[in-house]
């Protein structure tokens, strides 16, 4: 069944061709960080979540927030980060204000391998992207992509 099947409806044909899109560029992505930086979408994902947290008022987020933005569960999230931090890549302490809440830093070993892999993130995503436009099915969604432009 292909993203224009007649048998779908025209919703379900966009969320076909989206679903396809994402896949075909997670795929391509995580070939690129995992051969060159041993690092998963997932991992990359996290790394600069977290990478982009600061110190002032409301630069900590906290781990339902990071579960949302690397789109897993609280439960993986937890795992996913216990797995960086036994690579020494996060370390996690106490929030200073509320004991309750824990934080998560990027070590600076983290921050190195972010640094060196982020080339590749966004060579690896040009690549999916430029590829995917040559599929008419896919083409439309590439250029929404290629022209979105989410306020900071």
């Amino acid at each position: 069944m292909t993203a224009t099947d007649p048998a779908l409806t025209a919703l379900a044909q966009g969320w076909c061709a989206l679903s396809l899109l994402h896949g075909q560029v997670e795929s391509h992505i995580e070939r690129a960080l995992q051969t060159k930086h041993g690092l998963s979408v997932r991992e990359y994902s996290l790394l600069d979540v977290l990478s982009r947290q600061h110190d002032g008022e409301g630069g900590h987020l906290q781990m339902k927030q990071v579960a949302d933005a690397v789109v897993l569960s609280q439960s993986a999230t937890t795992r996913l980060v216990t797995r960086l931090e036994d690579r020494g890549l996060l370390s996690r302490y106490l929030c200073p204000t509320d004991r309750r809440g824990i934080y998560t830093d990027v070590s600076e070993a983290g921050m190195a391998l972010l640094d060196e892999a982020r080339p590749t993130n966004d060579e690896a995503l040009r690549e999916a992207l430029d590829e995917a436009g040559q599929n008419p099915e896919l083409a439309p969604l590439v250029k929404a992509v290629e022209t979105l432009r989410v306020p900071a």
